[in-house]
């Protein structure tokens, strides 16, 4: 069900090209599955052929994600969309096997596309491949791979590009948006000028609570994970630093750093009263660096220690 609830965020979000995997069950819940990847697979064709039909719009193709591979078919670059996509952070990408961004099913066919990519010098293909979002959901998509080599005959590199098909209407409607706002801050009336005494407050478009909202996203399934300095991770969400800030504030009401905090104290909870894992183990697993750390910061907020928990929790079972 929490993978079915992300998958409704992302299509009221406008993101159609997620799917949800398939299981051998044949229960209500396989059934909604079913319908919902048929829906998502449906407005995506729609909006593709409104791409051709409507001669006002141009049908545009958008690189979404674009992978770099060694020659052993480790990823050595990769785009910020990409991540964002797959809601993984850059290190849990970089320096991985391609493969491991995949299902098992896609990964055997990878595995033996790999191996003609290696018998041959140059080589052009195109491969349908499944992805796999941390949080679950799965995105089918066509790659394109091309192998790349030097002068030297060395052993060469692999560029894997995921091309999204789209029309550039919301792009349009963005730029005149943008070309509104820009000519009414240039042009104040005189109103305006003579009751504004103080900054007006920042006003986020769509486009950027999306982008905020998908850092919230990344963060809540990386909490084991270092937090990137936030100017880096602004960048790869597409924004500034400011805006990551302001509009955290905004949509959930405290810093990126407390709200990251206050998420692995909630995980941390939720595994100590219901997991036999050792506390330690629990402290590393959500991201704390030391045990005393976790604790004090665990106390401060709940008011009990984790181990009152715990004992609390065993008392209750008994």
């Amino acid at each position: 069900m929490r993978q079915i609830n992300q998958m409704l965020l992302e299509m009221a979000s406008g993101n159609f090209f997620y799917r949800l995997e398939r299981s051998s069950q044949n229960n209500n819940v396989e059934a909604l599955i079913i319908m919902l990847n048929m829906l998502a697979e449906e407005i995506q064709e729609i909006l593709i052929h409104q791409g051709y039909a409507n001669t006002n719009e141009t049908f545009s193709q958008i690189v979404q994600m674009t992978f770099l591979l060694d020659e052993h078919g480790h990823v050595i670059m990769t785009n910020k969309e990409a991540c964002n996509i797959l809601s993984m952070l850059c290190t849990d990408i970089i320096n991985k096997p391609f493969e491991t961004l995949l299902i098992k099913k896609s990964q055997t066919k990878w595995k033996q596309c790999w191996e003609s990519l290696v018998l041959k010098n140059l080589h052009d293909t195109s491969l349908e491949l499944i992805f796999k979002t941390k949080s679950s959901l799965i995105i089918p998509k066509v790659c394109h791979i091309t192998t790349c080599k030097n002068k030297k005959e060395e052993q060469g590199q692999v560029i894997v590009t995921i091309i999204h098909q789209s029309t550039n209407q919301a792009e349009i409607e963005k730029k005149l948006k943008n070309r509104i706002t820009k000519s009414t801050r240039k042009e104040p009336s005189l109103e305006t000028k003579k009751n504004t005494s103080k900054t007006p407050k920042i006003r986020l478009s769509h486009d950027d609570i999306r982008k905020i909202r998908k850092g919230h996203d990344i963060i809540v399934n990386n909490l084991d994970k270092e937090l990137p300095s936030l100017r880096d991770f602004a960048l790869q969400l597409g924004t500034n630093e400011f805006k990551l800030k302001y509009g955290f504030k905004e949509l959930y009401g405290t810093t990126v750093y407390r709200f990251l905090l206050l998420e692995r104290l909630k995980k941390s909870k939720m595994m100590i009263q219901y997991t036999d894992l050792q506390l330690k183990s629990i402290a590393h697993m959500v991201g704390f660096k030391s045990f005393p750390h976790f604790s004090r910061a665990f106390k401060k907020h709940f008011e009990y220690t984790p181990s009152e928990l715990r004992k609390k929790a065993l008392n209750e079972e008994i």
